[in-house]
């Protein structure tokens, strides 16, 4: 697949149905994380491709709007039916660019196309309303349409599938859009559009704009009167910058940011189960992920089994480039990754943690991290309060349901959270009582194409996924009628 999009050349932008090259021939190396090797060159975008894009996503956008939804549906299905014959290409492109381990890999690539199946669905599904208004005098009716153009912003920890989260929803409901990718993972957001070209999405309706000139790449489309709407997946800090722009010129914004999740252990819970689902909650893509368990809460008279058991799993992890075999954790992202979970493991145990297993990067090339257990966290640990995004895991006691709760809800965050206890009522009740979007009793993995996704308090606005992730791609227009 790389050889596609490169065409034994750099890769370049895809815009209005071309690939062309930046406008002033600008450039970005592409980085192998297992290796800090280059892998390839890519086009990095300029303020005038920029706008290039918007123009080939406002000139489509009038016919997109008004094409059949079952035509939109019949391209995503196919761009489905695509992706899943070519998982297997996808993934070794995923592990690529990205660095995590290849089952993982294909696991996303797997995941990703089932965005596409699911808004093909619901690309037909789009219902209104009609009324008798109380006073009799006319009805009410209630009509979706699409927005308009939209700009998607996608973080590098799940290049495809945060790519077909976005785009499944939009193309769906009739926008046009343009891929802003992590300039870290470009080439999987290059490997979608080429998907969706073979799929025959017409010109303008996908277009992909990789950039090192984020910033003012991201605003020139922002601050474009014919961008109607923003949805982006990243950090809370650069989420805030980014609402600054679209409030100053009224675009709708759906943002799924940060996260510091809490894994809640109660002392009657399986700890075998737990220590299984903290090791899917915490590892998964290598802590990389918004919705990994940060903290992990247990109570005291069960902390010491869950540790024990927790650190000999995290001790067993095979880490290594993520196309050998049996590796199960790849390397971080970058290099400012790795130095960051350096700093954090110092800043910890200079607080009074201990580690248990793991604790610095091992004596190799590439940007690897070992997987680590912190113990002996006071509440006041600096780590505690930092959104951790790698493979460490800080194990916490707590002794009551009430302190437990205190503790989880103890952030600027509301994201995921997990809770694990045999007590059906106790975890229905904890479940409704954690301030985050989401929450997994007894589960690991919560992430589906069939629910919404997204948090509460600074960790987003919105969801996507499920039937509520059209909609954010959608206007309400009242009718008033009297017949």
């Amino acid at each position: 697949m790389l050889k596609e999009i490169t065409d034994g050349g750099s890769a370049q932008l895809y815009i209005g149905g071309e690939w062309k090259a930046a406008s002033d021939g600008a450039e970005m190396e592409v980085l192998d994380p297992a290796t800090g090797a280059p892998i390839v060159n890519v086009a990095s975008g300029s303020v005038e491709d920029a706008t290039a894009a918007v123009d080939a996503a406002y000139g489509a956008a009038a016919e997109w709007a008004a094409t059949a939804p079952r035509v939109r549906a019949e391209i995503l299905r196919r761009a489905y039916e695509i992706m899943v014959s070519r998982a297997d290409e996808l993934a070794e492109l995923i592990v690529l660019e990205m660095g995590k381990a290849l089952p993982e890999a294909r696991a996303e690539a797997v995941y990703s196309a089932e965005f596409f199946r699911w808004f093909s669905e619901e690309a037909v599904r789009v219902i209104g309303s009609v009324s008798t208004a109380p006073g009799g005098d006319k009805r009410i009716m209630a009509v979706h349409q699409p927005i308009g153009v939209s700009v998607l912003i996608t973080p590098w920890n799940f290049p495809a599938a945060m790519a077909t989260r976005k785009i499944g929803p939009a193309f769906a409901a009739g926008c046009t859009v343009i891929l802003k990718p992590a300039s870290d993972t470009p080439l999987t957001a290059l490997a979608m559009a080429k998907i969706l070209e073979e799929a025959g999405a017409p010109p303008g309706t996908v277009n992909v704009l990789p950039s090192r000139r984020a910033g003012a790449v991201g605003e020139a489309m922002l601050t474009d009167p014919r961008v109607r709407n923003l949805s982006f997946t990243g950090s809370t800090e650069v989420g805030r910058k980014l609402l600054e722009v679209t409030s100053r010129h009224i675009v709708r914004s759906s943002m799924e940011l940060g996260g510091n999740s809490p894994f809640l252990v109660f002392e009657d819970a399986d700890i075998e189960s737990a220590v299984a689902g903290a090791m899917i909650a915490k590892m998964r893509n290598g802590g990389q992920s918004c919705i990994a368990a940060n903290r992990i809460l247990v109570h005291n008279a069960v902390v010491d089994e869950f540790t024990q058991q927790f650190s000999r799993a995290m001790a067993a992890i095979k880490t290594g480039p993520g196309m050998e075999d049996g590796v199960e954790l790849g390397p971080m992202i970058n290099e400012s990754a790795q130095t960051e979970m350096k700093e954090l493991v110092g800043v910890s145990t200079g607080a009074g943690s201990t580690v248990m297993t793991g604790g610095d990067a091992p004596s190799r090339p590439g940007f690897f991290f070992e997987p680590t257990v912190l113990t002996k966290i006071d509440f006041d640990n600096p780590i505690l309060g930092r959104e951790i995004f790698g493979p460490v895991a800080p194990v916490i006691g707590f002794d009551t349901e009430e302190q437990a709760l205190a503790l989880a809800n103890d952030t600027v965050h509301g994201l995921a959270s997990y809770v694990y206890t045999e007590d059906l009522k106790r975890g229905l009740r904890v479940a409704e009582a954690i301030e985050a979007g989401m929450v997994g009793i007894n589960r690991g993995l919560i992430s589906d194409p069939a629910a919404p996704f997204g948090g509460v308090k600074e960790s987003g606005l919105g969801r996507e996924g499920g039937t509520y992730g059209i909609h954010e791609f959608l206007e309400t227009k009242y009718i008033a009628a009297d017949w």
